[in-house]
């Protein structure tokens, strides 16, 4: 068997009133929020990568700021592995109100209100980004070495 993790991106996109851009949507049939997030595609850079899932998922144009971490989990419900680099980012503006098909809607949420949604998380990487955000940590764009940008 051969063991292949998935490398994800995610993004902590905060409004003028300290709101963070969530995602809610159906997943494995249940209804879960996320920080806006995806895979990598092939020959796309991680930058990129999140500037189009939080595009697809939102109608959001963001350009990221800073790394916030890269994050390891095992889903229990299937034994994936994803590998999840958290950027901030600033929002540039709204570009579209079509959102991905698997996408309810794009919610500005409180850091309580995302907190309180408990098992409604889609992974305990969605409050794990939002604290390590707002404890202040800040990582370098070119931590990560890509030749493609």
């Amino acid at each position: 068997m051969t063991w292949t993790p998935h490398a994800t991106v995610a993004a902590i996109v905060e409004d003028d009133q300290g709101r963070l851009l969530m995602v809610e949507e159906s997943s494995n049939g249940k209804i879960v929020f996320n920080q806006p997030a995806g895979h990598i595609e092939e020959n796309e850079t991680v930058l990129d990568a999140v500037r189009r899932e939080t595009l697809e998922e939102t109608g959001w144009d963001v350009e990221p700021e800073h790394l916030l971490g890269i994050y390891i989990y095992k889903a229990p419900a299937n034994g994936v592995t994803y590998y999840r680099f958290c950027y901030s980012a600033r929002a540039v503006r709204k570009m579209s109100e079509q959102l991905d098909s698997d996408i309810i809607a794009a919610h500005w949420l409180t850091p309580e209100q995302i907190a309180g949604l408990g098992d409604k998380l889609r992974s305990p990487l969605v409050l794990q980004c939002m604290k390590d955000y707002q404890s202040g940590r800040r990582l370098p764009l070119d931590l990560i070495h890509d030749p493609q940008t």
